[in-house]
């Protein structure tokens, strides 16, 4: 929300969606009420299937600023579906990821910052698209599983 609002005093143009639901949804509503942005801010409560989708077509960022997500399936969907994430350093899937932009959970000038630089510098945006959609398409199984056997066989050799 704080970032949000630090985007919004940039660039009024800009409009904010947050899907899912959770113990912290009404304060956060009540957050965005606060700050006076409710009119740039949607929570559409939980997204699957085709939704998830479209929210994905109609996304020029995807932000998931989590202070302990285990791994995070849903940065990977996004770049999937060519929008650039941006992403905290203390998400599980910073590990795995290069190709996101990564900020500390509570470093929200850097996370506002992030949002707006891939909002309006085209070229950063598009050096992210690509890397980021080749950095998806050899995240697969095989790969890991070939990685996980290869670390056994030179252990046990």
């Amino acid at each position: 929300m704080e970032a949000a609002n630090k985007v919004l005093m940039k660039d009024k143009n800009v409009r904010f969606v947050m899907a899912g639901k959770g113990d912290m949804l009404n304060k956060m509503i009540r957050r965005v009420a606060q700050l006076r942005i409710s009119q740039k801010f949607h929570f559409t409560g939980f997204l699957e299937g085709d939704d998830v989708d479209r929210m994905f077509a109609l996304s020029d960022v995807y932000v998931m600023p989590s202070v302990s997500e285990p791994f995070g399936i849903s940065p990977l969907e996004a770049m999937r579906s060519n929008v650039p994430v941006v992403i905290s350093k203390q998400s599980g899937v910073s590990e795995v990821l290069n190709h996101a932009l990564k900020v500390d959970f509570w470093d929200v000038d850097a996370l506002a910052d992030s949002i707006y630089g891939l909002i309006h510098y085209p070229a950063l945006k598009k050096t992210f698209l690509k890397w980021g959609k080749e950095e998806i398409n050899n995240l697969k199984w095989e790969n890991a599983a070939e990685k996980v056997l290869e670390i056994y066989q030179n252990a046990t050799s």
